[in-house]
């Protein structure tokens, strides 16, 4: 049974289940409140080596939105003026244990992981440092881009370094509110408060308009049938927003694999319909490419990028913050 199944499933079993799973949540819960009371009182206090640090986190794991809503972040910033520097984790990938600045040019999956692959081929003039250890990872950005925001995509469970600006993301009502492992929480949602804005609240994250893409780069129509291949964290989402496009259509073939599955096996592409395209994801793509038989099929990649509204309300908030911090940390 899927971890979804689980922590949103109404019939017997996924209850039992979380029921049985409920006083470990209370441990996990009180373990990560110990955690936090640490820094809230001063036993450990976070690195500052780069200023500003602007964080998008949530508090769930699995896909939220996290990434189409990083890169909105980076081009506001950008509009606003500033020099923006990205700081991902590199999950599963070997940089993912410390912190690179990674080079110019498209960047292998298998090295960098798939999410510092997918930000460079969507933006690719945007600096990134891949790595989980975030304090090296600010080091870095001070050294090379001493004047930049760096903005730390899935860090608001990272203490050690400190941020000047967090907003999380946070579905308003939840189907399940507990922490792991009998609910999706990666601490309790009352933590919430710790975040300087948590969306949707004062701003609403609104979905632009579905944009198909081929592989060399050309826009494609809305696909009449298609297949989907997958490997994300919630694939049910993608699923009804590819559905929403077309409502008409029935739930197209899919064959939807663990979140950042390499997607390397030999036989992959043959369990889909050869008759019709395959639509994927951007972090899909960039591990797709890499395959030999990736020619043998057509591929369209579904583009998911999200804004906040009110526009010039958010865009104003953001400003407002961050003047406030760089004139605080100014040398007096």
């Amino acid at each position: 049974m899927h971890t979804t199944e689980v922590w949103e499933g109404t019939g017997f079993g996924p209850r039992l289940i979380r029921l049985a799973l409920t006083p470990a949540s209370w441990l996990y819960a009180a373990g990560w409140q110990g955690y936090l009371a640490t820094y809230r009182f001063g036993l450990k206090r976070a690195a500052e080596p780069h200023c500003p640090v602007v964080c998008v986190g949530n508090l769930v794991t699995g896909g939220s939105g996290k990434s189409p809503m990083t890169l909105h972040l980076a081009g506001v910033l950008r509009d606003l003026g500033y020099s923006v520097v990205l700081s991902t984790s590199g999950y599963g990938s070997p940089r993912a244990e410390a912190a690179t600045l990674a080079p110019d040019g498209p960047l292998d999956p298998k090295e960098w992981g798939d999410e510092p692959a997918m930000f460079r081929w969507l933006a690719p003039e945007l600096p990134i440092v891949v790595g989980r250890r975030r304090v090296l990872a600010a080091e870095i950005c001070h050294g090379h881009f001493p004047h930049a925001v760096m903005l730390m995509d899935d860090g608001f469970q990272h203490l050690p370094l400190k941020k000047h600006l967090t907003v999380v993301l946070d579905d308003p009502n939840p189907k399940n509110r507990h922490c792991l492992p009998a609910g999706p929480y990666r601490e309790p949602r009352r933590n919430r408060r710790r975040a300087d804005l948590v969306l949707p609240d004062r701003f609403r994250v609104l979905p632009e308009p579905a944009r198909f893409r081929r592989p060399d780069g050309t826009e494609a129509d809305t696909p009449t049938d298609y297949s989907v291949l997958c490997a994300l964290g919630q694939p049910d989402k993608f699923l009804k927003a590819l559905q929403s496009n077309a409502p008409t259509l029935q739930r197209p073939s899919a064959l939807l694999l663990p979140d950042h599955d390499p997607l390397d096996a030999g036989t992959l592409l043959e369990q889909l319909p050869a008759d019709r395209p395959v639509v994927v994801t951007a972090k899909d793509w960039v591990k797709l490419r890499e395959r030999p038989d990736v020619g043998s099929r057509e591929f369209l990649i579904a583009m998911h990028a999200v804004r906040v509204t009110p526009e010039d309300d958010f865009r104003a908030w953001i400003k407002a913050r961050l003047d406030g911090i760089t004139a605080q940390s100014a040398p007096q």
